[in-house]
């Protein structure tokens, strides 16, 4: 596995550095005045190319691994790797798209994820076979188009809901690079050392992206990354779950529910407005944490402060999702006690959200100006 994840790390290393250069002036396409844009300068957002190809052919050289007895008993013919690229090319390619034009509209990107999800039921057979709880199981096993409608809202939704995380360096990046391992521990526990091996690479493949995302922000992941992570992330969830009876439906919904509660709580305050699901804006909860608590003055110019206020943002959140992450892990059996975990997270947000807009800090988080 570490051989794995390091192979991972040093081939999206390489080509993340490679998609950089070659697209290094593709940034000017993006528009100056877009309300969640939080940089200066023409940072291109092709990552998402290199995360890819760290991952892809991490896992593609698993046969040379094997050879050389560093594969840690992974059965390469077991991972179906085309299989996973054929059900990511869709919402990749739109995500690719978006990332070079600016012009793919939301409708057309929620089809192409939701394509993806379909390959994703017909080539890997995915569904989500159970609730976690006795009294609704019966009741779901018995309806077995309720199970692959899940898993369909699951990998459709969630390459969307990391795309709105990925506002600040590193914020997404980690959030992806915590959960995988999270993903890749539980599935080791149960032995199923294939889908470990998935969350590894993904996870090694992000550690090598992030070298040049954060803290100085050289490449940005592009909706092709958010999808990337969100697609990969959603499918090994379902299928940890489908395959394994042991592990309970609601963890990877503990572990995933900042970006889908960030995702569904921003669908309710837009409509409360009247305004469409589907219209950026700049009032997502780290884009108020980057307005509220990141507001040090650390340098005369105005290009670097964004910067070192773009690069403060990130850990912020990051010890907020500790607190879904910690439970996820230690509770990875128990439906009841992983409900309710979501659950108080979903409360601690909507608090912490109404406190950021009615300036209602708590004191130890204020930073005075210098």
């Amino acid at each position: 596995m570490i051989s794995l994840a390091l192979l991972a790390f040093a081939l999206s290393l390489v080509f993340t550095l490679m998609v950089r250069r070659a697209f290094v002036r593709q940034g000017i396409r993006y528009g100056q005045d877009v309300p969640q844009r939080f940089h200066f300068g023409e940072v291109p957002r092709m990552g998402g190319l290199g995360l890819l190809a760290g991952w892809a052919l991490a896992l593609a050289a698993m046969p040379l691994l094997q050879t050389a007895d560093m594969a840690g008993n992974i059965d390469s013919t077991q991972l179906q790797l085309p299989s996973w690229l054929l059900t990511l090319l869709p919402a990749f390619i739109g995500g690719v798209l978006e990332d070079m034009t600016q012009r793919l509209t939301v409708r057309w990107r929620l089809l192409l994820t939701l394509l993806s999800g379909l390959l994703g039921w017909w080539l890997l057979g995915l569904a989500v076979p159970r609730l976690g709880f006795g009294w609704t199981d019966p009741i779901w096993t018995s309806m077995p188009w309720l199970g692959v409608g899940l898993a369909l809202l699951a990998v459709t939704g969630l390459p969307h809901a990391f795309n709105i995380i990925d506002g600040y360096n590193g914020l997404a990046g980690v959030v992806a690079l915590v959960v995988c391992l999270a993903l890749a521990h539980v599935a080791l526990q149960v032995g199923d050392r294939e889908l470990a091996a998935m969350a590894i690479a993904l996870a090694g493949a992000t550690g090598g992206f992030l070298v040049w995302n954060y803290p100085r922000g050289m490449i940005f992941a592009g909706d092709a990354g958010a999808y990337l992570w969100g697609l990969l992330i959603a499918i090994i969830s379902v299928l940890l779950v489908q395959r394994h009876a042991a592990v309970s439906p609601w963890f990877p919904v503990l572990l995933l529910i900042y970006p889908v509660w960030e995702t569904l709580f921003s669908i309710y305050r837009k409509l409360w407005r009247g305004d469409s699901p589907g219209m950026a804006d700049a009032l997502h909860l780290h884009q108020l944490v980057y307005r509220r608590l990141v507001r040090s003055v650390l340098h005369e110019d105005e290009a670097k402060n964004m910067l070192a206020r773009n690069n403060r943002t990130s850990p912020y959140l990051w010890s907020f999702i500790a607190l879904t992450v910690v439970p996820a892990l230690l509770f990875w059996r128990y439906s009841t006690v992983l409900l309710a975990f979501c659950v108080l997270f979903a409360v601690s947000y909507v608090v912490a959200y109404v406190s950021l807009v009615r300036f209602k800090v708590p004191r130890v988080l204020r930073r005075g100006r210098r």
